[in-house]
């Protein structure tokens, strides 16, 4: 931390400019330390590069005892290499932020200055904290006056904040400052907003909010479900909470528990792409269906195939549709688990009822497998002992006639097969007489999989699953309800981030359009919580209002918009007589953004043929164009944002008469963070 000094009074000036040299003299200083450090990584890096290089050969010619030395330089070239990119991202802008305050419980001033990236004067001596430490979050959550902030290990630190400062940093000179007590928060917001998407990346650690921070930093220890408006932050609360956990809690957790579920592809490369500027290694990230299949473990071969949900996924979609499996299930395994006594006629009983009974009540995660095994093995227990004084060779003879006596109970068949069994038994089958034929095919969309990941879960798994410890779902009201259930059942012991918009729902007959059933789920625990993120940040003002009449057409707005007050034009509804024409307008809307500095433009459709045909129309933009442009079906632009969005052919007023098309619409219009441009024939 650092402390401040006096700096000496500049006669003719005011104390506001007297104030500014203060802090270009000290921002200066910190970058002159900055290039400091990076000079010393530099040549440390480059040591401890030519040493590993040698160690490794001389192990390649045989000295193996050089593993453990190579694998200690290796350490410390990772440590120089990951010390040397903290200091260069950090060059050009140093820190964002300043607070000033009295630390109650050393009685002492101080004064940190806050940044992207931690920065160490020398080996101990914090120069600028890391926005994720625990002092940071005074920034952004504290006003001016007494308060407190909170240790990892939930101490609280008693403090009076007296300065909250940020600054304003281009191309590597500071240019100036405010003052929390003097510029509004949404003052300040609306001078990062306004910029283009790309600029905008780069400020969001300096503009987080304290809706979003408390988010964020809330304990690992906790499923959050969290409901947030278009445009509220979701998806960058998520990747911040996991970068943000991963810096406090690194002795308890390793990045290999960490796990982001997703939608589709085009969304998780979209959020893993922003993670290593946040300082997050590679974590796994699949789409909800591939994590099934992963849980599924080797039951699921290569004759296996994903599809997309049928018309009877909303039966299957259900809890209710969970709890009759569940029945089937435990049917199952009354039927394998024989909990009678086992007897011997010379020894006796080996296994009592009870000793059955009682260990499969005290396991009720195991799998009938697991069961069988245990069983099995006190048998060999109980064998031993009931035999100790009998020699090795007899005692080797009774075991050999026991081996494996309640494994070889387990049916010789698969998860697969005992879905099959259960959809062509299950009440009302009728209805599933077509996806029956599907999963014969073994084709299976994401309820399926769901299902058989029960199954394997309660009959099949050979041990538990310590794969996952912490799951952070996006865009989650696109899954039903049954798909949860699973998750919480063969997850026993992970913790669920989960972020969503039930306006949002594009999958209306099975995602979710209400959370009630998922926070009965989930909320079970006294940190649990449901947090709401109401304030949009991505919309301009006119745009958050066009979309708010479709929440209202299509009445579902429960979850009102409150958007930062930010104007831009209005929204541009514009008709055409033919799509050629709508080319054309749309060809010279495009050519005139990087004008504005826009970089980002989308085309949005309702479905891939659309797509195809306008990919077709506009072949003539060039793919160098400094306005980058995406051509989507509505379906495949969750998450995503752009400067400038174009729907082409949604046909709002149509749209807006059907819930399940009033919410793809909403989503649509909500992509655009300055422009919207509504087109139609």
């Amino acid at each position: 931390m650092h402390k401040s000094s006096n700096s000496p009074k500049q006669s003719g000036l005011s104390k506001k400019e007297e104030e500014m040299l203060a802090e270009q003299k000290h921002f200066s200083m910190c970058q002159a330390v900055i290039r400091g450090n990076i000079s010393r990584y530099e040549k440390e890096y480059e040591e401890r590069h030519a040493q590993v290089q040698k160690l490794f050969r001389a192990m390649n010619s045989g000295d193996v005892e050089l593993y453990n030395q190579l694998m200690t330089v290796s350490s410390l070239e990772k440590q120089a290499a990951d010390s040397l990119r903290k200091n260069r991202a950090a060059l050009e802008r140093p820190y964002f932020g300043r607070i000033d305050y009295l630390d109650k419980n050393l009685e002492k001033n101080q004064i940190v200055y806050i940044g992207k990236n931690g920065v160490f004067q020398n080996k101990t001596d914090v120069l600028i904290a890391d926005w994720r430490a625990p002092i940071s979050t005074v920034y952004y959550e504290n006003e001016l006056g007494e308060g407190e902030y909170q240790l990892p290990d939930e101490t609280k630190i008693l403090i009076r904040l007296d300065l909250k400062r940020t600054y304003d940093v281009n191309d590597g000179i500071l240019s100036g400052y405010y003052d929390s007590d003097i510029a509004s928060n949404d003052e300040l917001l609306v001078k990062y907003l306004s910029r283009s998407k790309d600029a905008v990346l780069g400020e969001i650690i300096a503009t987080i909010q304290k809706e979003q921070n408390a988010i964020i930093r809330e304990s690992p220890f906790a499923n959050l479900i969290v409901q947030g408006v278009a445009g509220s932050g979701k998806t960058t609360v998520a990747m911040h909470r996991i970068s943000y956990l991963l810096y406090n809690y690194k002795e308890r957790f390793t990045s290999n528990e960490f796990c982001i579920i997703g939608g589709s592809d085009l969304l998780l490369n979209y959020i893993t792409s922003g993670l290593p500027e946040l300082d997050v290694p590679d974590i796994k990230h699949m789409r909800m269906d591939q994590l099934f299949v992963r849980l599924c473990e080797k039951e699921w071969t290569k004759k296996c195939r994903i599809t997309e949900p049928d018309e009877t996924a909303s039966l299957r979609c259900t809890q209710e549709f969970m709890k009759n499996l569940e029945y089937f299930l435990l049917q199952k395994k009354r039927q394998l688990v024989d909990c009678s006594a086992l007897k011997d006629k010379s020894l006796g009983v080996i296994l009592s009822e009870s000793s059955n009974l009682t260990l499969v009540r005290e396991n009720p995660r195991f799998s009938v497998r697991r069961l069988l095994t245990a069983l099995d093995d006190r048998v060999k227990t109980r064998i031993k002992f009931l035999m100790s004084g009998c020699d090795k060779d007899t005692v080797q003879r009774k075991l050999g006639e026991y081996s494996g006596y309640y494994r070889k109970q387990l049916p010789k068949t698969s998860s697969l097969a005992c879905y099959q069994e259960f959809l062509e038994g299950y009440e009302g089958g009728e209805a599933l007489s077509n996806h029956l034929q599907s999963c014969a095919r073994r084709e299976y969309d994401l309820y399926d999989l769901a299902a058989i990941s029960l199954i394997h879960y309660r009959i099949f798994q050979k041990g538990p699953n310590e794969e996952f410890g912490l799951m952070f779902i996006d865009e989650a009201q696109d899954f039903g309800i049954s798909v949860y259930y699973a998750l919480k059942q063969l997850l026993p012991d992970a913790y669920f981030t989960i972020m969503g918009d039930v306006s949002q729902n594009i999958n209306y007959e099975t995602g979710i359009n209400d959370w009630y059933e998922l926070t009965k789920l989930f909320l079970t625990g006294s940190k649990d919580k449901f947090l709401l993120l109401q304030k949009s940040y991505r919309n301009t003002i006119e745009i958050s209002q066009y979309a708010g009449k479709i929440l209202e057409k299509a009445s579902f707005g429960r979850y009102k918009i409150t958007p930062v007050i930010r104007h831009g034009i209005p929204v541009q509804e514009e008709s055409f007589w033919s799509e050629p024409e709508m080319a054309d307008r749309t060809l010279s809307l495009l050519s005139s953004l990087p004008q504005k500095g826009y970089t980002t433009a989308a085309v949005i459709c309702w479905e891939e043929r659309d797509v195809n045909r306008v990919q077709e129309l506009l072949k003539q933009y060039p793919k160098s164009a400094p306005c980058r442009l995406m051509m989507l079906p509505v379906r495949m632009v969750k998450g995503l944002e752009f400067d400038v969005v174009i729907l082409w052919n949604l046909h709002p007023k149509q749209a807006m008469k059907r819930p399940d098309t009033a919410k793809l619409l909403y989503v649509a219009a909500t992509r655009a963070l300055h422009e919207l441009y509504v087109m139609e024939c």
